[in-house]
């Protein structure tokens, strides 16, 4: 009986929405395959951020705390190996973070 209680942490500050998507669906796999069943997802809060005041850096940083869940739910793929998508707690990065639960294989 696997009982690993290891978190994995995968931070997507400073990425694009397809480098995210990305990111996200490989870290899912290496996850499931290190048999990890929860991990958290670093967004930022997207509200803190100086986007606007920099014409160089795009507004749409910001969206990758919606996109990034809407993302997974969308992809049948990865949807199928989730429980679970949750808000991270405070220490874990509030509303910036969201927690994604892993089935069991």
């Amino acid at each position: 009986k696997n009982t690993n209680k290891e978190i994995r942490k995968l931070d997507l500050h400073g990425y694009t929405l397809n480098q995210a998507n990305f990111a996200i669906k490989k870290f899912i796999e290496e996850s499931l395959q290190a048999r990890i069943r929860k991990i958290i997802v670093i967004t930022g809060k997207g509200l803190r951020s100086k986007v606007n005041n920099d014409p160089y850096r795009s507004k749409k940083m910001n969206i990758l705390k919606h996109s990034i869940p809407e993302y997974l739910k969308n992809n049948m793929e990865l949807n199928n190996k989730i429980s679970n998508i949750s808000k991270a707690s405070f220490k874990d990065g509030g509303e910036g973070a969201f927690y994604i639960f892993l089935k069991k294989y």
